[in-house]
């Protein structure tokens, strides 16, 4: 029988547990902010909050980052995440270290029936997806938090019970060196989809399980293969069952392989076993080596509210969903993101606790959206009936050859920014602005930067107008001094400009929606749109800031 090798486990970082003040002075401390879980969705909030001036606590009970060993888990970042990383400052060390991607292709058997190109609409600085081992992203969301230094991070530390109050929350704490308690003002929960404070609230979580089972294979192999993105929906190699293959960083290979509903987890993920799978799709004579080996299922479940007084439900502790399309870890980071500025302007008391609603209200429809998608991603790989089964082969057999089946092929969407419903501070809703380069104009001393460094160092709106008037330009500039927004200016006349003036160029006028001369587009923190005014005026532009910031229809 083949042996099979495991390369040497990663070395992930530790940082050691330090005594806070509640335990060296014995004193109750009230916090504005305290996060608890230290995962993708807590790291990017406590982050994206000190980028902004505003101190935190963040707890965790481990002292790492991971789950202690080489386990890829979550892989692909989607380019609304990669956007946040790059005015979170950490955006070049995973597009250095991660596989960048766009192309995809899938197969029914041996013959390909589908592929897709997620660069085509792009116009962001940031690519459709990065590849990275998740213990990296969070590795260096960690270093940026420490870089920062407005983060008490609190490791070896374990919420144990939770009250809430009537202005705020009470954390009962478990650490090597004793417990103790500690009070906020709002308490952020991301401790995933087993959060023990939300069983403790009793919020109930509508949790539901798939008998779907997969098991990944992260290896290593001497075999040139392109770097897309491959999905078998019945592959011949794994008994007619569906794979996915990527390459993530350090030559190392994630495949998922589709295993029946009554496999036993632990035989699946024996080396020998996982070594055969691998065999019949790589061939007899390819050398390889396992880095990690692990069966999963999946669940799915969505709170009905994501905001709970002074408690916030963030990440997988509000929303799960099956894992096609990398919809859960991406929305996890996207909640923090549209969360911070929000928290940000209320803890500094200028935005009214109102604000803090809008969260639950944009957030909750996006992940309600990314539910329904995965769910049916998982009914086209697992069909649960004999007319499921039919319809699929019929689409597959189909997408071939005609153009309108190859839309109905759905091995998992790909995760794509959230449009915001329609609402009293969105009346329009709200769709994202990608990351574009705003080049200055003409007469303009200033280097070209990307929206998200315009966006980048504090909590301040951008607003971009089309050719204002002179008149206008510098009544804005006088009227909304002080106010958190940076107005900038597209074409017109550069002599003698009121404020700082870009290029007109087509790609950002068409993607901002800037049709004609004296337009206006409102962009908020997180690089959603809060306003299109048409004909803008100082009084106007001063409304719909004033309404994005109140989160309610202002008069």
């Amino acid at each position: 029988m083949e042996t099979y090798t495991f390369a040497p486990a990663y070395e992930l970082p530790r940082w050691p547990f330090e005594p806070p003040a509640e335990l060296t002075e014995g004193a109750r401390t009230r916090h504005p902010i305290v996060i608890v879980g230290a995962g993708p969705a807590g790291l990017t909030l406590a982050c994206d909050l000190a980028s902004r001036g505003v101190r935190s606590v963040l707890i965790d009970e481990d002292d790492t980052v991971g789950v202690r060993g080489a386990s890829s888990r979550g892989i692909c970042y989607a380019q609304k995440s990669l956007e946040t990383f790059e005015r979170l400052g950490i955006y070049e060390r995973i597009a250095a270290k991660g596989i960048t991607w766009s192309f995809g292709r899938t197969f029914s058997g041996e013959r390909e029936v589908y592929q897709f190109n997620l660069q085509t609409d792009s116009v962001s600085k940031q690519p459709p997806f990065i590849n990275l081992q998740q213990f990296y992203v969070e590795w260096f969301l960690v270093d940026r938090i420490l870089e920062l230094g407005l983060t008490d991070v609190r490791w070896k530390s374990r919420a144990t019970r939770i009250e809430a109050l009537a202005d705020g929350v009470r954390l009962e704490i478990e650490t090597p060196a004793g417990s103790y308690s500690l009070e906020a003002d709002h308490l952020i929960d991301a401790t995933g989809a087993n959060s023990p404070l939300r069983a403790q609230l009793g919020v109930p979580a509508h949790a539901s399980r798939s008998t779907d089972r997969w098991c990944i294979s992260d290896v290593r192999f001497k075999k040139p293969l392109p770097i897309e993105r491959w999905t078998w929906v019945d592959a011949p190699f794994n008994q007619g069952r569906g794979v996915w293959q990527h390459l993530m960083a350090d030559g190392v290979w994630r495949i998922d392989y589709q295993m029946p509903e009554d496999c036993d987890p632990e035989e699946i993920s024996r080396p020998e076993v996982a070594g055969a799978r691998l065999r019949e799709q790589l061939g007899p004579d390819v050398e390889f080596e396992f880095v990690w080996i692990g069966p999963y299922g999946y669940r799915d479940h969505l709170l009905e509210r994501f905001r709970h007084g002074r408690v916030i439900f963030i990440g997988d502790s509000a929303h799960v969903v099956s894992p096609f399309g990398a919809r859960g870890g991406n929305n996890g980071i996207q909640d923090a993101a549209n969360l911070a500025w929000k928290l940000a302007l209320v803890v500094r008391g200028e935005a009214a606790d109102a604000l803090l609603d809008s969260y639950d209200a944009e957030r909750r429809p996006a992940a309600v959206e990314n539910l329904e998608v995965t769910s049916r991603s998982a009914r086209f790989l697992a069909p649960r009936s004999p007319a499921e089964h039919t319809m699929r082969r019929a689409v597959v057999a189909l997408a071939s050859r005609h153009a309108f089946a190859r839309g109905l092929v759905n091995t998992g969407r790909m995760a794509v920014a959230n449009a915001y419903p329609p609402a009293p501070h969105l009346p329009e809703g709200a769709r994202t602005v990608q990351n574009l380069l705003l080049r200055p104009g003409d007469g303009q001393a200033a280097e070209a930067r990307t929206l998200m460094q315009w966006l980048a160092g504090g909590t301040h709106f951008v607003g971009i107008w089309r050719e204002p008037s002179r008149a206008d330009a510098a009544a804005a500039a006088d009227s909304l001094a002080g106010r958190p927004i940076r107005l900038l200016a597209v074409g017109g006349d550069a002599a003698d400009a009121p404020l700082p003036r870009l290029q007109a160029d087509d790609t950002l006028l068409r993607h901002l929606g800037l049709e004609a001369p004296g337009s206006f587009c409102l962009i908020r923190p997180d690089a959603y749109r809060a306003a299109l005014l048409p004909h803008a005026t100082p009084a106007r532009i001063d409304h719909a800031l004033a309404r994005a910031i109140s989160a309610t229809e202002t008069p």
